[in-house]
């Protein structure tokens, strides 16, 4: 499942599933920790991946694929202990062929761990860890 090249095909096959213990939809990364609890989660429980750049609702908004790399990465560097590891991949998306508009979205792979859970450094808080149950990140 992971470190695979993902395209267009792959995207659309996530976007017909729902929202789980392995799969997150997320429009945009807005906040470092909110997302660092669901990399926990997913790689304390058994991995998964999440789709940035799309709604809720399943459709592509689009990203600035640098920005949300570095939300991802400095979230993990930040936040985890010990850091998750992670595969990031921007997918471009012709949406309509006629315009020829291209959207991207960033697919992270997390994978899950094999050694001490992942830990998130909370601000002003002892760290915690997190698992995914059905399409929600809990504390353990």
């Amino acid at each position: 499942m992971f470190s695979k090249k993902f395209d267009q095909d792959f995207v659309n096959k996530l976007l017909k599933q729902k929202e789980g213990k392995t799969l997150d939809f997320k429009q945009k990364i807005t906040s470092k920790e909110k997302i660092a609890k669901t990399i926990s989660g997913m790689a304390n429980t058994d991995g998964g991946i999440i789709l940035i750049g799309t709604s809720d609702k399943k459709v592509i908004t689009g990203i600035d694929p640098e920005e949300e790399r570095y939300m991802i990465e400095s979230a993990n560097e930040e936040f985890c202990l010990p850091r998750a590891s992670l595969s990031i991949q921007e997918v471009k998306l012709n949406e309509n062929d006629l315009l020829k508009e291209e959207k991207s979205v960033l697919i992270v792979e997390v994978r899950p761990t094999l050694g001490p859970l992942v830990y998130v450094q909370v601000k002003n808080g002892e760290p915690k860890a997190y698992q995914r149950v059905d399409d929600q990140t809990l504390a353990i």
